[in-house]
């Protein structure tokens, strides 16, 4: 697979199959992947992967407490401004319609709604899981590098026929990461991020980009 192929076949995939993946295949992208760039090599990224019964214990652990509609964990990084302005706003909402429309969920159908979301704590079904923290004392060029770091790892991926869904939704219950975990006190959880072979039985609506007149601009000679 070469790298556009790559970067346009990668999605956030949200239904995978029970198939597990081979140890020796997420040593081989991890491997590869500390090759990204990172400001003056300091690669601020601490990664852990997960599988088997410490992935099953943290999936039933999780969706247990937000099935039981326990408060969420303070969060140590804002996801999102608390009001998008345009064009980021109505990119979002545009997400949202598209997603809950593939599933056949309508926007009133608040139940539903919230039974597609404690999916994210199963992994979507994933057999594996990777968790990426930060330490606290970096600043935002650091989580710029943590950004190109994990979608090395998604495009990494690609290129083995497995598929990822990056989801900050782990940062939300993070103090349940942490009892199975056990970061050092200084981490910060960013995201988790759900490993393994697409299952393409669940349906999905491919996300569209904007133009890109709309966020490149050229200047030429």
């Amino acid at each position: 697979m070469d790298v556009y192929e790559a970067v346009t076949s990668r999605r956030s995939v949200r239904g995978f199959k029970d198939r597990p993946v081979a140890r020796e295949i997420l040593e081989r992208v991890l491997s590869a992947a500390a090759w990204s760039p990172s400001g003056s090599n300091i690669q601020p990224w601490n990664t852990y992967v997960m599988t088997g019964a410490p992935l099953a214990e943290l999936k039933t652990s999780a969706v247990e407490r937000v099935a039981h509609g326990d408060a969420w964990d303070k969060r140590q990084y804002e996801m999102y401004p608390p009001a998008l302005k345009s064009p980021y706003g109505e990119r979002r909402s545009a997400f949202g319609k598209e997603r809950y429309s593939a599933l056949g969920i309508a926007r009133e159908d608040w139940e539903a709604r919230q039974r597609a979301a404690i999916a994210n704590w199963n992994c979507f079904g994933a057999p594996a899981a990777l968790f990426c923290y930060i330490d606290r004392e970096l600043g935002p060029p650091q989580w710029a590098d943590v950004g190109m770091y994990l979608q090395t790892v998604m495009l990494l991926l690609r290129a083995e026929g497995l598929h990822s869904c990056p989801q900050m939704a782990w940062s939300q219950v993070r103090e349940t990461v942490a009892e199975v975990l056990s970061p050092p006190d200084g981490l910060i959880l960013f995201c988790g991020m759900s490993i393994g072979y697409e299952d393409a039985a669940v349906s999905f609506a491919r996300t569209g980009r904007a133009p890109l007149a709309e966020t490149v601009t050229f200047v030429d000679d």
